[in-house]
């Protein structure tokens, strides 16, 4: 892999709003670029993101450590430190401008797929906040080489 990537993130919210029993389901899809390196064992992916309506960026690192755990690092505009295994409950306290809250994500399912060309990641996690249960949610990404052109998502 080389070290100018494109970065396919992919996410989706099962919101389940009690009062009503109706159900929402909000999906993000973001392709960026960035760079990746591999150190000791382990992929690491870094990428800046900007916020509309807002000045600054937040700086985000994720390192993945095949089929054991996906860690997204968050500094800047946000800050956080989330950490995702497989039948695990993890509680991280996520800042944003707004103020911090505790966020919990329980990962249900997590794959990774590793080739020369391609590093896929798909997580099923259970989300809350501040104790609260949120969302069942879905993240999927795909890194591929820059010069490939290639970002695809595993729905298509």
């Amino acid at each position: 892999m080389t070290k100018d990537v494109l970065i396919s993130i992919s996410g989706l919210h099962f919101e389940v709003f009690e009062e009503s029993d109706e159900n929402r389901n909000d999906q993000i899809e973001v392709i960026t670029s960035g760079n990746y390196y591999l150190r000791n064992g382990k992929h690491y992916i870094l990428y800046d993101e900007m916020v509309e309506g807002m000045t600054g960026i937040i700086k985000n690192r994720i390192k993945i450590t095949e089929n054991q755990s996906l860690e997204i690092l968050k500094t800047g505009l946000s800050n956080a430190h989330m950490i995702f295994e497989k039948d695990q409950k993890n509680l991280a306290y996520y800042e944003t401008p707004f103020g911090q809250m505790l966020v919990g994500v329980n990962t249900r399912k997590m794959d990774v797929t590793v080739s020369d060309k391609k590093i896929g990641v798909e997580v099923d996690y259970e989300l809350d906040i501040n104790h609260q249960p949120l969302a069942d949610c879905q993240i999927r990404l795909n890194i591929t080489p820059k010069a490939s052109g290639e970002a695809l998502f595993f729905s298509e």
